[in-house]
């Protein structure tokens, strides 16, 4: 059959708040055009992230009821590190209430004043959380990913010719690790190959540097290696991530993402005295080393999510259903970055709106509206995001200005996308009368989640 059909029935439901545009245009001043302030139940769809946002299953309900909330050693731990050790065969799992706190541990263990770290494109925690400790997150993607309209296979794979020179120039001293994000989030939510990874694994150990995997979307990335990389398409999801995992020394996690829960994470690593430093941070910040900031039975839940997200016939719909979206907007004439990512739909907000300047947020502009057309929440991904000041005073923007439509895992209907591609048609319509944004309020750091701003 040519249709693909959720592979699952809807058991509960919550209901959706009905809007009109008056009352979204008055809710979205009121949040001074912050798509983060807004509350949640004058959204109609919600596609601001896929973190966090994922219905559960009955059998990850189940689970919750086998929670064991013992301070230390619960058996739900047990049951979450066998889980974890299985899927990434690495030897010390440390538990952390979500993925920015594992990168808080690491980056403070391992970063200081002057140290690099390069990656293929560091999302905004992961980067904030480096440059906190007065170190570089140095992006090194690959120049197809850079373009939207470039349709290669792994447009999210590191620049290795840029990464070989960067340890060749770059004192051992000042590169604590490198890093690779799977998928790449920032970059279009583009997968990387396992070539890629592997090289990278290469590379870094040759210079006797550590090699990490911030694995948020690592299901999602296995699954596009066996539907597009030579030598996988007979191999599993589990066997391919298994793989991934195998190359590196450890790896940051959230489990708001790929494990189908709504808050937790974890960090992996080999290295016992790394662990060792980790640990004694993870009990002043989140709590004793079997629970990490977590009831016991988010730890169930996290263990059975884990089982679900390599499903295959789950991650076939989940690639389709992103793909339908991607594919209807592109018939309406709006640009995104090709080809559709996995966890989410980013549009090209500069080639939407090419009659407003960079430095009133392009992006930032396009979601807002989209939001008073259709109740729809995206997020920017662009000059508000990852955009600042250099030396001179002067601007430095991101190299794309994107809206990130993210879609949560086994919360949406096809009828839901329709609505949402009948709202882009209706916001086509009216790009000539979209108006770019300046800040009256910009915080210092992670400025998209409490920037202030008015209508230019």
């Amino acid at each position: 059959m040519k249709t693909i059909i959720e592979p699952f029935r809807i058991k509960s439901l919550e209901p959706i708040k009905m809007t009109d545009r008056p009352y979204r245009e008055k809710a979205l001043r009121k949040a001074h055009y912050n798509l983060f302030a807004i509350p949640a139940e004058d959204v109609m769809i919600d596609l601001l992230t896929d973190s966090g946002t994922s219905s559960m299953s009955n059998a990850q309900w189940a689970a919750i009821m086998m929670g064991d909330e013992s301070y230390a050693g619960a058996s739900s731990f047990f049951r979450f590190e066998s889980a974890v050790k299985e899927l990434t065969g690495f030897k010390y799992i440390l538990p952390v209430h979500q993925g920015r706190a594992a990168e808080k541990i690491l980056f403070t263990t391992i970063a200081k004043k002057g140290d690099i770290i390069p990656n293929n494109s560091h999302f905004d925690t992961t980067r904030a959380n480096v440059e906190v400790r007065e170190a570089e997150a140095r992006d090194l993607l690959v120049p197809e990913g850079r373009d939207p309209r470039n349709k290669s296979p792994f447009k999210g794979n590191i620049d290795i010719n840029k990464l070989s020179e960067f340890l060749k120039s770059t004192p051992r001293e000042r590169i604590p690790l490198v890093m690779l994000t799977v998928t790449n989030n920032s970059g279009g939510g583009q997968p990387v190959s396992m070539a890629n990874i592997r090289e990278t694994s290469k590379l870094a150990h040759q210079h006797g540097v550590p090699f990490f995997l911030d694995a948020c979307r690592f299901a999602e990335n296995a699954y596009f290696i066996k539907l597009r990389e030579p030598g996988y398409e007979n191999k599993s999801v589990f066997e391919i991530a298994h793989e991934m995992f195998s190359y590196a020394d450890g790896c940051t996690m959230s489990a708001k993402k790929d494990a189908f829960a709504n808050i937790g994470g974890w960090i992996g690593a080999n290295d016992e005295g790394l662990v060792s430093n980790m640990r004694n941070l993870l009990i002043l910040t989140e709590g004793f080393p079997t629970y990490g900031g977590l009831a016991g039975r988010d730890l169930d839940a996290i263990a059975q999510g884990l089982k679900e997200i390599v499903d295959e016939d789950y991650l076939k719909y989940r690639f389709a259903s992103t793909r339908y979206l991607g594919e209807g907007l592109l018939k309406r004439g709006i640009q995104i970055v090709e080809p559709p990512g996995g966890h989410a739909i980013y549009v090209d907000a500069l080639s939407v709106l090419p009659n407003i300047p960079r430095d009133q947020f392009p992006g930032h502009a396009l979601a807002c509206a989209l939001y008073e057309v259709g109740g729809i929440r995206g997020c920017e991904i662009g000059t508000v995001m990852f955009g600042k000041k250099g030396p001179d005073g002067k601007n430095i923007f991101p190299a794309l200005e994107l809206v990130r439509l993210a879609i949560p895992r086994r919360v949406y209907t096809q009828s839901h996308v329709d609505y949402v591609l009948e709202c882009a048609e209706e916001l086509m319509k009216e790009c000539n009368k979209i108006r770019g944004l300046r800040f009256t309020y910009e915080p210092p750091a992670l400025r998209h989640f409490t920037a202030k701003f008015e209508r230019v």
